[in-house]
């Protein structure tokens, strides 16, 4: 069993904020997987399902990003998983729009639902990196991230959110690499 978490602020004013990219990419992946429906568990919502051969669990944190990582626990605790069973996805500042990087641990690159999560279980999991770029200066990083996608990105987010949602069973069956590559080509047609 897999945990797949999606970083975001709960509520419809953060919906298509560029930091929700996580909580997009997790109800992409519901829908095309056939997933439950959303259910109110571990301060978030959580749903069940299978990619592949494997069963997963998705989970959008209800508590806001800066603390995120009390529902990552209370979902880790609840199914006896390891960090090495979670998989976050999250806005990624340091990559450009719309592309996507897997890594395994590392550091939070001052992103807080990482910072929180790193905090409740260790540095030890998965992170889809979705890339939203970055403004330019330091100073407009906040208003960037916590503003909406422009009317302009719609077309290369839902390509981006489709690809990532395609080739989930990648992901699943932990071929990162691969997976990487597949939503690469992806985007390019």
């Amino acid at each position: 069993m897999q945990l797949w978490v999606g970083l975001g602020n709960p509520g419809p004013q953060y919906a298509m904020h560029r930091h929700n990219v996580g909580f997009m990419a997790i109800d992409a992946i519901a829908a095309v997987h056939g997933f439950t429906p959303p259910k109110k568990q571990f301060q978030g919502w959580t749903q069940e399902g299978r990619i592949g051969t494997e069963k997963v669990i998705l989970l959008k944190p209800g508590t806001f990003m800066n603390d995120s990582g009390r529902a990552v626990r209370a979902a880790l605790d609840f199914y006896k998983l390891a960090p090495a069973d979670v998989t976050v996805f999250h806005d990624e500042l340091d990559l450009v729009p719309f592309k996507v990087k897997v890594k395994m641990g590392g550091g939070t690159a001052g992103h807080n639902g990482l910072r929180s999560t790193d905090a409740h279980i260790g540095p030890d999991f998965r992170r889809v990196r979705l890339g939203i770029g970055h403004p330019g200066h330091k100073d407009r990083v906040t208003g960037y991230v916590l503003g909406n996608y422009a009317k302009a990105e719609m077309d290369a987010l839902s390509d981006m959110l489709g690809a990532v949602a395609a080739e989930a069973p990648r992901l699943a069956a932990g071929e990162d690499a691969r997976f990487m590559s597949d939503v690469a080509v992806r985007l390019q047609d």
